[in-house]
């Protein structure tokens, strides 16, 4: 027998849809807009599109938002990997649980406190080593890292907790070593949540603005910091439109890292 909602709580949960859909939808309706004004509706038109494709300010930090996300989401890839490796295969030893309070702490912590703590680091290790010599794409990417790996160690961790260790033995019974085992064996299986990590990572990094608005320097502005900054002196039209495209490319990847989770997940029985 199907359960069907009641009338009340359809509408209920219309209206919260509508309440957290509606102001994106309306963006992205606007950014089609011919008027400069972005309540007043004037005809279809993609001007402000080909506006975006002309502001070398938006360009630029686009692309320092794209190369910091990559890294970042690079980095956060391997340490988080030995993380949740390290948390999943090695269930006591010696300060386990300092070690996963400390891995994961960014997932519950404010980034407020994060970003004013890495600064504080950061100024600290200038003064006393001269590294690094002032704030940039470096410390933007050092920062989100250390965010993407927490994220990236909650997702290995789970996945490798979830598959039948057997294979692994009986390779190594046969002689494989750990490193061989490692590399045809596990790597393999967990592919589909390396890659969604990946993915999370990389779409945290591209959306942080609080972070980088405490390791940014002025040579290193990111694309949500050039949103944030135009927002506060008024919506232009070119906002809309780069708000638009940057919502349909995260969309894509966390799409695609949602289907990677769900494939993963999938999987999972089977290997066990």
């Amino acid at each position: 027998m199907i359960n069907r909602l009641s009338p009340f709580l359809a509408a209920m949960l219309a209206l919260g849809y509508l309440f957290l859909y509606g102001p994106i939808a309306s963006l992205v309706f606007y950014s089609f807009n011919a008027s400069r004004l972005v309540t007043v509706w004037a005809g279809f038109s993609v001007h402000w599109y080909g506006e975006l494709l002309r502001n070398e300010a938006i360009k630029s930090a686009a692309l320092v938002s794209f190369e910091v996300a990559v890294s970042a989401a690079t980095g956060a890839l391997v340490l988080g990997t030995l993380a949740g490796y390290a948390l999943a295969r090695f269930r006591r030893f010696r300060g386990r649980a300092v070690f996963g309070a400390l891995a994961l702490a960014p997932l519950v912590m404010p980034e407020v406190i994060i970003g004013l703590s890495l600064l504080l680091l950061f100024v600290a290790l200038e003064q006393a080593t001269g590294w690094p010599r002032g704030r940039g794409i470096l410390t933007i990417t050092i920062a989100h890292v250390t965010l993407g790996l927490a994220y990236v160690a909650v997702i290995v961790e789970a996945r490798l907790s979830s598959f039948d260790r057997s294979l692994e033995e009986a390779a190594l019974d046969l002689g494989a070593r750990p490193w061989k085992v490692f590399a045809v064996i596990t790597l393999p299986l967990i592919a589909p949540a390396l890659a969604a990590g990946w993915l999370l990572a990389f779409t945290l990094s591209l959306d942080d603005l609080v972070i980088a608005s405490f390791t940014a320097g002025p040579a290193s502005t990111t694309l949500p910091m050039v949103i944030f900054s135009s927002v506060r002196l008024g919506v232009s039209p070119q906002i809309n439109a780069l708000a638009t495209i940057v919502l349909v490319v995260v969309a894509a990847v966390v799409t695609a890292a949602g289907w990677l989770m769900a494939k993963g997940t999938s999987r999972a029985p089977q290997d066990s």
